[in-house]
């Protein structure tokens, strides 16, 4: 409920991700959201007429979507986590903060004690289905664009992806600025060659005009603790 409240009851969230979101999704393209959590940007791709593939391994949140968009022939909702080859992985499910469930250890651990993540505790464990990006580009299509927000699993889903979109996003924190840091190389191996970084749930580009790999790393590299997280934006040309 306390995410929902957040991310569907501001009446600026959505007009701005709109904004944000239109200049990649285009009426009848697909998007894959990976790490749906409570379905917000679902919501934006299908303002903007898209189709959308929303991967999302949380049982609870699971609901939440099917309830939301179940209905919609649009929208075909994927229950797993994403990353390097499909499998079985273990889930860490933090009961009082959803968002913030991962599969990534190192996340959990770079959390402890960090400032702003006092008192997150990831109490629940399940194993859940692991897919790859490759394998569902395999099954529904290429997408115009992928959004990614996997909790500190960034690099891993990355790392299954060999079929490069138009444009991706991924989210990066703080308190794994190296992992961010690595996930702009793989962008720039896979052949990404343009930036641009939104911090927080701003919605509105830090540059005014693209920039290459090198420069959207030092822009990351100078970041305070305090900014805390964003998502990094990343375009074929």
């Amino acid at each position: 409920m306390r995410s929902l409240r957040i991310y569907y009851c501001d009446r600026q969230h959505g007009p701005a991700m709109d904004r944000l979101y239109r200049g990649y999704v285009q009426p009848g393209d697909l998007v894959f959201d990976i790490g749906a959590h409570v379905g917000d940007r679902i919501a934006a791709f299908r303002r903007l007429g898209a189709r959308v593939v929303a991967v999302e391994p949380q049982p609870a949140l699971l609901r939440t979507l099917r309830l939301l968009y179940g209905r919609d022939p649009m929208v075909t909702i994927e229950a797993a986590a994403v990353g390097r080859q499909p499998g079985i992985v273990e889930l860490n499910v933090n009961l009082d903060n959803p968002t913030v469930s991962t599969v990534s250890t190192d996340f959990i651990a770079a959390a402890a004690n960090a400032p702003g993540w006092q008192g997150q505790a990831w109490s629940k464990r399940v194993r859940v289905p692991l897919t790859s990006l490759d394998a569902l580009i395999g099954t529904h299509g290429m997408p115009a664009f992928i959004k990614i927000d996997v909790e500190g699993f960034e690099a891993e889903a990355l790392a299954g992806l060999t079929q490069p979109p138009q444009a991706l996003s991924f989210e990066f924190t703080l308190i794994q600025r190296k992992l961010a840091l690595a996930c702009i190389e793989r962008c720039g191996t896979l052949g990404y060659a343009s930036f641009n970084a939104v911090l927080g749930e701003s919605q509105s580009f830090e540059h005014r005009d693209w920039v290459d790999a090198l420069a959207i790393s030092r822009w990351l590299s100078a970041l305070p603790p305090e900014a805390n997280s964003g998502d990094v934006y990343a375009r074929l040309a």
